[in-house]
């Protein structure tokens, strides 16, 4: 089976802060299946490590002000092209990422509090058909 994966799940080192949040159970999905990673921040041209961001009424904002959003649509327009050209039978995203967190996102606000609706890149990726889960609903 082909997976898209989130590459931090993945343990590549691009997560906002620097750092990733390897999964074990898709290190394993990895060793059994052909698997791409992609990360839409980095796709979408934003540094690695780089200022959080979080989607408010719509517009994905980083924490200090900035407007990001551009970057992250036009990570995840990348995405979408990687997925439709390599059709992958699932897509494993990062939970409560405003890219490609799939139940809930934080809500824009830098205070914790998380909304149920997805990330730009997975609204993006289901709205085109695809099968995606998020990485804690993975059994």
């Amino acid at each position: 089976m082909k997976i898209m994966v989130s590459a931090c799940l993945a343990g590549e080192n691009c997560k906002y802060n620097g750092g990733n949040n390897r999964n074990e159970k898709v290190i394993r999905l990895m060793a059994e299946h052909e698997v791409i990673t992609v990360c839409p921040e980095q796709m979408g041209g934003l540094p690695t490590p780089r200022v959080p961001s979080e989607i408010r009424n719509g517009v994905v904002t980083a924490k200090d002000g900035r407007i990001v959003d551009d970057a992250f649509r036009a990570g995840a327009a990348k995405c979408l092209e990687i997925a439709l050209r390599e059709r992958p039978e699932l897509v494993v995203l990062q939970s409560r990422s405003p890219s490609c967190g799939m139940n809930q996102r934080y809500d824009g606000s830098f205070s914790g509090k998380l909304v149920n609706a997805p990330g730009v890149t997975a609204q993006l990726l289901l709205e085109n058909g695809f099968r995606c889960v998020d990485v804690e609903d993975l059994e």
